[in-house]
């Protein structure tokens, strides 16, 4: 059984998790009306992934006999003046993100709640690919500076991005 206090924090981050869906899924519409595929292809994929990361902790709460809720959500930017500060905008909501976690993870342990602290720990391992992934994005779009040509790449190479963690799969 949760706590009210791990609940409650649970379905913040819910909450957290919902509105990272929505801000990628606007970026990637913001993209791809700038006609870069790649990087619009790319931010689909991580506003799904964002909404994967919420129901999953939806239905953990479910399960651990609480009550996950379906909150408002705040509307994200719709402008992100170039590539490059887009990209600094995804990197910066990831740290929001880790932190949060870091937040969940400290209460857990609080509340003595071991198993909501071994759920945790996949969250935990996801922030760690997810800054390193955005990281290496922008230390690409930094190499490019204000190339068209590497533009041009990058939105191609993108489509095939994959960050090797230090963290094991299912560790």
């Amino acid at each position: 059984m949760l706590s009210e206090r791990m609940q409650k924090a649970l379905n913040n981050q819910i909450k957290i998790e919902a509105e990272s869906s929505q801000i990628y899924l606007a970026m990637a519409s913001w993209a791809e009306g700038k006609g870069l595929e790649g990087i619009s292809q790319f931010m689909y994929g991580q506003s799904d992934e964002e909404r994967m990361h919420m129901l999953k902790m939806f239905k953990y709460i479910n399960e651990r006999g609480g009550s996950a809720v379906v909150s408002e959500l705040s509307k994200p930017a719709s402008e992100f003046g170039s590539i490059k500060e887009m990209f600094k905008t995804l990197f910066k909501h990831e740290v929001f993100v880790s932190q949060s976690i870091n937040e969940l993870v400290h209460i857990s342990l609080e509340d003595k709640d071991y198993a909501t602290h071994n759920f945790l720990q996949w969250y935990v391992a996801e922030q760690i690919e997810e800054e390193a992934q955005a990281r290496t994005i922008l230390d690409k779009i930094n190499l490019i500076g204000d190339d068209k040509g590497g533009l041009y790449l990058f939105d191609n190479d993108i489509k095939q991005l994959t960050v090797v963690s230090s963290v094991m799969p299912g560790a």
